[in-house]
This record gives C-alpha cells, structure tokens and sequence, in this order.
C-alpha cells in the first residue's frame, strides 16, 4: 500500500458536480415547464441533458473511477462460463419438484395442525 496522498479531485470536481447535478435539475424542471411541447421533443431533451450531466461527471476524479470499475466488470462478465440451454432446463425443473414437495409438505403440516386446534378446541 502506498503512503502517498493523491488529490482526489478539489475544487474543480467540485464544480463539476455542481454542474452535473444544475445539468439534471434542469432537466426535470424543463421538463415539466414545457409540457405543452411534445412528448418526443422533451423526451429527447431529457436524454441529452442526462448524457451531458453524466459527461460532465465522468471527467470527475470519481467519475474515472466508476468508469474503469464499469469496464473491470464488464471483463469479468466475459470471464463467466455461462450454463447450457440443458442445464438450465434441468435445474428449472429441480427447482420446480423441489418446490412442489415442499408445498406439499407444508399442506400436510398445515392440515395436521388444524385437526389437532379442531381437536383440542372443539371448534
């Protein structure tokens, strides 16, 4: 582990944010100020000022962090050994016996407790 100190950002991530954040507020509230326009027009409005707001924050010391986490994760994804089209249908249908037995389990307990609250109550 290093004992150096990085400057995590400052005053211009800071602002940044700050951008990013009255980027996305303006969204929202242009949104509902130009309900009269249509809802295309501000739906496309709203995806541009998203993209902007989340360009703006991905130049940010943690933006560039979330990114290569992004992409680290997206390798690990491709590392994954996906099951067969045939061990999914099996296990689906382990599951689903499993789940039927224990149902029916329960069913049984179920009904053997309300004999025995019958039973007992008289009811």
């Amino acid at each position: 582990m290093s004992t150096n100190i990085e400057n995590q950002g400052g005053s211009l991530d800071t602002l940044k944010w700050a951008l990013a954040v009255l980027v996305l507020l303006a969204a929202v509230v242009g949104n509902y100020y130009f309900d009269t326009v249509s809802v295309l027009i501000r739906a496309i409005g709203v995806v541009i000022a998203i993209a902007a707001g989340l360009g703006i924050a991905a130049t940010t010391v943690k933006g560039k962090e979330a990114w290569a986490f992004a992409q680290d994760a997206r390798l690990e994804v491709r590392k994954v050994v996906w099951p067969t089209r045939q061990e999914t249908m099996q296990t689906t249908l382990i599951v689903f016996a499993v789940t039927a037995v224990l149902a029916f389990v329960l069913w049984l307990l179920d009904m053997a407790l309300v004999n025995i609250v019958s039973l007992i109550t008289g009811v």
